[in-house]
């Protein structure tokens, strides 16, 4: 796959009296038991030049620390909600009642997001239900009085089924008429925006042997992408992403809705198998990105140049309970320390960092070997549960373990799982498999086995 068949996959604007920025804010994510408190949390958050912050619930605690400061707020209704609201008005009146009308509007919460991904899920009912529910709360908010909130939902880039080159951008059939049409025409008529996870990061990884590293992180001179429908030329993935949205709205017949970046960034670190993750590919990205959005005049994107394209960099910490792959506990702009990763803010004004940053690592994909064992500090009750589940799947994942085999050693469990998780993610990280277990596993590049106690690893 090349570039060019890539992702399968005014300053302000015045719009209904309100003002909108350039400005990138910040995606304020909580899954992390070392994390500063919500009132150092702003303050941090106000360090880094930030006007504007999502949460993904509507913490009272963050609402609070927030109030009466300059900062406008998302906030979201969670997604296991969205079924039953779409049923009860009273649901629906009650969240806004106990969610958003006790810090309204001291604490500027403006913008309320019902559910996050919800089209990626597999969950017919709950795709069925998202748009009914998002009139559900946009009626509780007119019902009670709440007049400057708009209602949105986020949307991951997979619900395209079409992306290059952007004027081939369309939804996914599975959603394009029953869904994407009528949230549209909802999010129009109410004068919101689409909201939308937009990550280069996740498409140059997939493909790194066909599309150009600079390109996706904002720094190629001389790679451009031309739309042989358009004539319109890129010069960075973010805005061939974005452009694929546009093309898909006009498509459904809503060329003019405006977009919000619901997330962007690039992450700091991850496993041996994450090709790109470090601190200068994260540095470079999210610089650049802030100093494009942040642009005066505004920059926009080919297809609606000179536009304000309002965005939320992901995210505010490491996390270091998120699940899945490492990527995903070290998005963060800050350590939960408070300390930053890498000198950034995002006002945009600075134009040159003092820091010198760490020559990149893992660019061109890990070539040795990889075993999966057990993480420093692993919860010893937890480890018995997934030590049981990873020798459970099939495959003689365990057989070396048991008694007379050639890893056995009946008194380090330690030991023992770690040999589990080795062989289970050999064994079926084809499928989908992975070393996380919870939190419980990570990865390491040496060997730990020994004499005739040879480990199964995985070899990129």
């Amino acid at each position: 796959m090349s570039v060019l068949h890539l992702l399968t996959l005014s300053l302000l604007i015045s719009v209904s009296g309100a003002k909108f920025s350039g400005r990138p804010g910040v995606n304020y994510g909580q899954l992390g038991n070392n994390l500063p408190s919500p009132s150092d949390s702003v303050s941090l958050i106000k360090s880094l030049n930030a006007k504007s912050v999502k949460l993904y619930d509507a913490n009272p605690s963050i609402l609070a620390a927030l109030n009466a400061t300059d900062i406008v707020v998302s906030v979201m209704v969670p997604n296991e909600l969205i079924v039953n609201i779409t049923k009860s008005k009273t649901l629906s009146d009650d969240w806004i009642k106990s969610n958003v009308l006790p810090f309204y509007p001291s604490t500027k919460i403006r913008y309320l997001l019902v559910g996050n991904e919800i089209l990626s899920s597999p969950d017919s009912e709950l795709k069925s239900a998202l748009v009914p529910a998002m009139r559900k709360i946009q009626r509780s908010l007119k019902t009670l009085g709440v007049k400057k909130v708009k209602v949105g939902t986020t949307l991951a880039v997979d619900v395209l089924n079409s992306s290059y080159p952007p004027s081939s951008g369309e939804f996914r059939s599975d959603i394009s008429g029953s869904v994407m049409k009528p949230m549209l025409q909802f999010l129009n008529r109410t004068k919101s925006f689409l909201f939308v996870d937009v990550y280069p990061f996740c498409a140059w990884a997939q493909d790194p042997a066909h599309i150009n590293l600079d390109y996706a992180i904002f720094e190629s001179t001389n790679v451009t992408v031309v739309d042989p429908v358009t004539n319109l030329t890129y010069h960075n993935l973010f805005d061939q992403m974005i452009d694929a949205f546009v093309f898909a709205m006009k498509r459904l017949g809503y060329p003019d809705l405006r977009i919000w970046v619901a997330e962007t960034g690039w992450p700091n670190n991850g496993d041996y198998d994450q090709i790109g993750a470090n601190i200068y590919n994260a540095a470079t990205y999210n610089r650049n990105v802030v100093k494009k959005l942040a642009a005066e005049p505004p920059v926009g994107s080919p297809a609606r140049p000179g536009k304000v394209l309002p965005s939320f960099i992901f995210a505010l910490y490491n996390e270091n309970q998120k699940t899945g792959p490492g990527t995903e506990r070290h998005f963060g702009l800050l350590h939960p320390n408070g300390s930053q990763v890498y000198e950034i803010e995002l006002s945009g004004k600075t134009t040159e960092y003092k820091e010198s940053l760490p020559a990149p690592e893992n660019n061109e994909v890990y070539k040795g070997k990889i075993w999966c064992v057990v993480a420093k500090g692993a919860n010893w009750t937890q480890l018995g549960d997934a030590l049981s589940y990873a020798c459970s799947q099939g495959n003689n994942t365990c057989d070396p373990i048991k008694p007379g085999g050639s890893c056995h050693k009946p008194d380090l469990m330690v030991f023992h799982a770690s040999y589990a998780f080795s062989s289970y993610w050999a064994s079926f990280r084809k499928v989908g498999g992975t070393c996380y277990f919870n939190g419980l596993a990570t990865q390491t590049i040496k060997d730990p086995g020994y004499g005739r106690c040879e480990f199964p690893s995985v070899t990129l």
